[in-house]
């Protein structure tokens, strides 16, 4: 059934995949962006289609819009982004969810909040299920971030027990993908940036810390399926990550491999409250969703770098 869907964020990297999803599967879409870390770009090619809508507005701002659907994904994801004004990301994660929350109350949507793997924190539980309430620095440099979010998912669980209100959570685990900013900060671009650029490849730390790397197209394949699904559990927060663990070092090699050249490689100090490991739980959503990762990493990191590759060519 055609839903009319709001999609928060919706010109940044994970939000234009998204609604390139949504309008492939018929929907109607009005794209919301203020432009802070979304581009234009990323959604110029829906322009033209008569279900997309692009509206610039901050979702800190209150608005009425009549949709069926709200995706709220607005918020800076990467440490150099949400680290550059913590309180503007505060307010974002924390008013955003109040006015996303508002909304869908007042006109009886379904609401979806973006939350991250970062509510774990440096986890001390290995890999983390939804069940862990993870060890994060309220204090910290990251705490704008991961707080915020924290505070997203208590209003969104708050509001389905008070309001009966259709919420559904996910909690994003690393993912990569075409159309993530150059200047992203986080390290698939910045080793992809730096291998195209002919620069030695950064390491912080001594790069033994995992991730685990999600491609765009799955994680938005689990956003949809989360979305439509009427379980037991669809009010819970679902882990949408891939399970496969890399050392930082590991990726270094895998995105030498794609390049088809050896580069040098510098090691700098380790950010603060930087996690040590991470790697998702995935249970809850294999058996609710039927959900699985299906891109190897290093058919993605190829795909990503002939985009970053095109762009920069572009911007040259």
């Amino acid at each position: 059934m055609t839903k009319r869907v709001l999609v928060t964020g919706g010109a940044g990297f994970l939000g234009s995949h998204l609604c390139d999803r949504l309008i492939q599967e018929g929907h109607e879409v009005v794209c919301l962006d203020n432009f802070h870390t979304g581009n234009k770009l990323n959604v110029q090619h829906l322009r033209a289609n008569p279900r997309f809508e692009l509206v610039r507005h901050d979702v800190t701002v209150p608005l009425l819009v009549e949709v069926d659907w709200i995706f709220n994904l607005a918020c800076p994801a990467s440490p150099v982004h949400y680290q550059h004004n913590p309180i503007k990301t505060m307010k974002t994660s924390i008013s955003g969810a109040l006015n996303m929350l508002g909304l869908a109350k007042r006109v009886g949507a379904r609401v979806f909040q973006a939350s991250t793997s970062e509510v774990y924190g440096d986890p001390s539980v290995h890999p983390q299920p939804e069940s862990y309430w993870g060890n994060v620095n309220p204090i910290g440099i990251r705490s704008c971030y991961d707080e915020g979010k924290r505070c997203a998912e208590a209003l969104f669980m708050d509001y389905h027990r008070r309001h009966d209100l259709d919420i559904r959570i996910v909690r994003i685990f690393n993912t990569y993908g075409p159309r993530m900013a150059l200047n992203d900060g986080r390290v698939v671009s910045n080793f992809i940036v730096q291998a195209l650029s002919g620069e030695p490849l950064t390491i912080y730390g001594d790069g033994t810390q995992t991730r685990s790397f999600c491609f765009a197209d799955d994680l938005i394949d689990g956003f949809v399926r989360l979305m439509k699904y009427e379980g037991s559990q669809c009010h819970e927060p679902h882990n949408i990550g891939n399970t496969g663990e890399f050392t930082m070092n590991e990726l270094a090699e895998v995105v030498q491999e794609v390049l088809g050249r050896r580069l040098t490689v510098v090691h700098k100090p380790l950010p603060k409250d930087d996690p040590k490991q991470r790697r998702p739980d995935i249970a809850r959503a294999r058996g609710n969703l039927g959900w699985e990762p299906t891109v190897p990493l290093r058919e993605g990191v190829a795909r990503t770098m002939e985009n970053f590759r095109q762009r920069l060519a572009r911007a040259a």
